[in-house]
């Protein structure tokens, strides 16, 4: 790796050459910019404001601007007589616990590496002594014409360094909390718990720019000439209320689902169970047919259609039974009347033979 800079580590009326490497690289996907119309691609140009001439390089230096806007040219050859003791130097002002150090302030970090066969020694000595102290140095060096602040750890077998900010380049978190008491209850607390249990440890080499790969993918697919298929936006559910609890509850499911843990949610298990929303009804309306009871009905419906000729039939041969009858009856009471009829006539016959018998 190449080094940006080189120079010693002060530590006390040690003196440890080093090198400094760059520990961290970045795998942004850059663009240029583009004429729409034809492609060509923009650039920037230095111009004067004076003379509006394009300027060069070698012909470009630094200045200051007040505040009334003049500007006050500042030479290389001004900074590098100010009494800078770190220009060349990573000089150790203390050592103190690491969890002193506010994340806040980390910055760029670099690998300190040593520069030369004489330079071993006193690096292994600094390193060993980090290692059993379980400290941290502080220090003080200058990179890019300014000074800096730093902190010295090992990082495996090498010295590492981290940029750090100054204090007072921190600012205060004021007005970022929410407005207001927000009151959070113990079941809240103990969902959230079981979601961080249930996530767990994640090996931090397997983390990975999915966007990154995504945007190459879409290259590459551009520059063979094939079609780039929109991606399906998923809905991030932003600016919705939400119920906390069932919120929580589902996290902790799909946590258990996403790492293939059997039985998530099973009843008996002891876990919390899926939240299904109530559906609310209207007073006290009977619950509506299903399918199923509606084909019953309909088949039920069918066969009483079929039986109703059947019924139709028995009630015709009743009324044939009824008349029969009625006829029946009928002629009993013509044939009564008919022999009594006859009675009476032979009656007046015998009367009358007595009539004459006596005459």
């Amino acid at each position: 790796m190449r080094s940006i800079w080189n120079g010693a580590i002060s530590f006390g009326l040690v003196s440890i050459p080093i090198k400094l490497v760059n520990a961290t690289e970045n795998h942004s996907i850059h663009f240029r910019q583009i004429h729409l119309a034809d492609g060509g691609r923009i650039r920037y140009r230095k111009v004067c404001e004076l003379d509006e001439e394009e300027v060069q390089g070698g012909e470009i230096g630094k200045a200051y601007e007040d505040a009334d806007g003049t500007m006050i040219p500042i030479t290389d050859e001004d900074l590098a007589q100010l009494p800078l003791p770190t220009a060349k130097t990573i000089e150790i002002v203390a050592f103190v616990p690491a969890d002193q150090i506010d994340p806040l302030q980390m910055d760029a970090a670099y690998y300190l590496s040593a520069n030369g066969v004489p330079a071993a020694k006193p690096y292994t000595l600094l390193r060993e002594a980090l290692k059993r102290s379980n400290k941290v140095a502080v220090a003080k060096y200058a990179l890019r014409g300014r000074e800096r602040l730093g902190m010295l750890r090992v990082v495996d077998d090498v010295i590492a360094m981290h940029g750090l900010l100054w204090p007072d380049e921190i600012r205060a978190p004021e007005g970022v909390a929410p407005d207001g008491d927000v009151t959070v209850r113990d079941a809240e607390l103990d969902l959230a718990d079981a979601l961080m249990d249930t996530l767990g440890e994640v090996d931090m080499d397997s983390l990975h720019d999915d966007y990154r790969e995504a945007v190459e993918e879409l290259i590459a697919a551009k520059a063979s000439g094939e079609t780039v298929r929109p991606a399906e936006s998923g809905d991030a559910g932003g600016g919705k209320v939400i119920d906390l609890i069932a919120a929580l509850e589902n996290s902790v499911q799909a946590a258990k689902k996403s790492r293939g843990e059997e039985g998530a949610g099973a009843e008996g298990d002891g876990e919390m169970a899926d939240v299904h929303p109530i559906k609310k009804t209207s007073g006290k309306s009977s619950p509506q047919p299903t399918k199923k009871s509606t084909a019953a009905a309909k088949k039920s419906t069918a066969a009483a259609r079929k039986s109703t000729p059947k019924s139709t039939g028995a009630k015709k041969s009743t009324s044939t039974t009824k008349k029969s009858s009625a006829k029946k009856t009928a002629t009993k009471k013509q044939t009564s009347s008919s022999s009594g009829s006859g009675g009476g006539s032979g009656t007046k016959k015998t009367a009358s033979s007595r009539k004459r018998t006596s005459a």
